[in-house]
């Protein structure tokens, strides 16, 4: 029963600036890697940031320079800060994580609902 929530997603202009929050909760459970994907309309899925369990950080090269990604264990959550926005960073931000639940085998792959992220020029 491990749900993932982001919040955060917004209208913004273009060189302003957005904080998202994914946020895993349920009973005994731990989490591995976190990643931030985005999907604009008519496009197809794309990884935009990932933290290891290990806080190691990976980035496409669309975003390097401008959107960090990071995670408070205490809080079950990872954040992507977004800055200098462009109007092609206009997409659905997705939350993926793997988690192992207490008692399971093996992990399993978490979706969030989804944030709209929308940028204006």
């Amino acid at each position: 029963q491990v749900q993932v929530v982001e919040s955060g997603g917004g209208l913004v202009q273009a060189g302003g600036s957005l904080r998202l929050s994914c946020v895993a909760s349920g009973i005994s459970f731990s989490i591995n890697a976190m990643h931030w994907y985005r999907q604009a309309p008519g496009k197809q899925r794309e990884l935009v940031a990932s933290i290891s369990s290990s806080s190691s950080t990976t980035y496409a090269d669309f975003v390097k320079g401008r959107f960090t990604i990071s995670r408070d264990n205490a809080k079950n959550t990872v954040y992507l800060q977004m800055n200098s926005l462009k109007p092609e960073d206009t997409a659905v931000y997705y939350c993926n994580a793997n988690i192992r639940r207490i008692g399971d085998l093996y992990p399993r792959d978490y979706w969030g609902q989804g944030t709209q992220v929308t940028v204006s020029s």
